[in-house]
């Protein structure tokens, strides 16, 4: 089935490596970057979401009436606003968009970042009320007639939307999380699931963690599969590494100046999410993983979110990308420490690559008829691991 690529929607220049040339929201950069993941192949960016950035929703709204073929996944907090206000907005960006958008709905992994905007519910209290609040924005998308609610965290009476998505049945509901309780709320309620980039043998635990919990919740298909990542590419695979290293220590040089915490930033106190948590320990074991997957970035950064780099020429990045579309990933979430740059740079480089080689599986797929096993289901194939795993021998550097 095809592959599908998630990139970035920043509002300004800034990254992990150098601080932004202008304010928070630099509406001209915006689209700009928007325009080059439109021109050079992406099919959705991110409007990510944090407690002091600019409002992702209006910046999404911009996009959408400029922009026509981009795809807009918008994140959303549910302890900022009422899921009966939530559910308007989202089927109205829906509207100007044509029909583009999905959200990603965040519970929240740092009780001090929630605290910011007046959350001060536990953790699992957090995911419970975000599985509510997804209820209920589905159903206020799909139901044309009032209803009342009486749930744990919302209450409301005979309320009907006069807006609706252009989408039919609705928007997608994107998810992440890599705790149990997150597996649960997102099994059971999201059409995607988004996770961080880990070594294969961890991703595929987790993406078997997520079907599990879609067939307890009763589901019979399970979310599609998200993994996000730090490509760092170059002509070469020598000249890919020299790029790496100074990224990371770039990275280093802004801590150590005390840059100030952006929404793409991560505090440096330990994190108290379990993803970060796993992305530290998985560094802790090795810097090196399967084809690619290099970790100091999540290291250095703290396990800050999408923070696992792969490094490599485009090749060698685009056949790491296909490991995991062989476990059963279709959707690649990927920036770049250059926002504008590396999002060219991936776009005209390694999409075409992974598209190309997904189509060829796909058409010898259909050559060979139905009845034919998935070979995603199977995991990636045996002479691939089977070179992973030599590479990785002959590096010296393994787990």
């Amino acid at each position: 089935m095809p592959v599908e690529f998630l990139g970035i929607a920043a509002s300004n220049d800034g990254s992990e490596t150098s601080p932004r040339s202008g304010g928070a929201f630099d509406k001209e950069y915006t689209l700009k970057l928007a325009r080059a993941h439109e021109d050079h192949g992406w099919d959705r960016v991110l409007f990510a979401y944090g407690s002091g950035s600019p409002d992702p929703a209006p910046a999404a709204a911009y996009i959408a009436s400029r922009l026509d073929r981009l795809q807009l996944l918008l994140a959303h907090r549910p302890n900022v606003s009422y899921p009966t206000f939530a559910a308007k907005t989202f089927a109205t960006l829906d509207r100007i968009s044509d029909g583009r958008l999905a959200v990603h709905f965040i519970t929240g992994g740092n009780d001090r970042e929630q605290g910011r905007e007046g959350d001060t519910l536990t953790k699992d209290q957090r995911y419970a009320r975000t599985r509510e609040y997804i209820e209920i924005v589905k159903r206020i998308w799909t139901t044309h007639d009032p209803f009342d609610h009486e749930g744990e965290h919302y209450r409301f009476h005979d309320f009907v939307s006069d807006v609706f998505p252009v989408q039919q049945p609705r928007p997608d509901v994107s998810f992440g999380g890599s705790s149990p309780a997150a597996y649960a709320a997102g099994g059971a309620e999201a059409d995607i699931y988004a996770l961080w980039g880990e070594p294969l043998e961890r991703t595929a635990e987790q993406i078997e963690s997520v079907r599990a919990a879609a067939r307890a919740a009763g589901r019979v298909t399970p979310p599609r599969i998200q993994v996000a990542f730090r490509p760092v590419i170059a002509p070469t695979e020598e000249l890919a590494w020299e790029k790496a290293y100074r990224t990371l220590d770039a990275i280093k040089a802004r801590q150590s100046k005390g840059r100030r915490v952006t929404v793409r930033d991560h505090s440096r106190s330990a994190p108290e999410n379990t993803g970060a948590r796993r992305l530290i320990s998985i560094a802790r074991e090795g810097e090196r993983y399967d084809r690619a997957l290099w970790t100091p970035t999540a290291a250095a950064t703290g396990g800050a979110g999408n923070s696992n780099a792969l490094v490599g020429t485009p090749e060698t990045v685009a056949r790491a990308l296909l490991d995991y579309y062989d476990l059963g990933v279709d959707i690649i979430s990927a920036r770049g420490y250059d926002l504008l740059g590396d999002a060219i740079d991936f776009g005209r480089h390694v999409i075409p690559l992974v598209r190309a080689e997904v189509a060829r599986r796909d058409a010898e797929g259909a050559a060979r008829g139905p009845g034919t096993l998935d070979r995603r289901i199977l995991g990636p194939r045996a002479a691939d691991r089977d070179d992973a795993t030599a590479t990785r021998d002959a590096s010296g550097v393994g787990r």
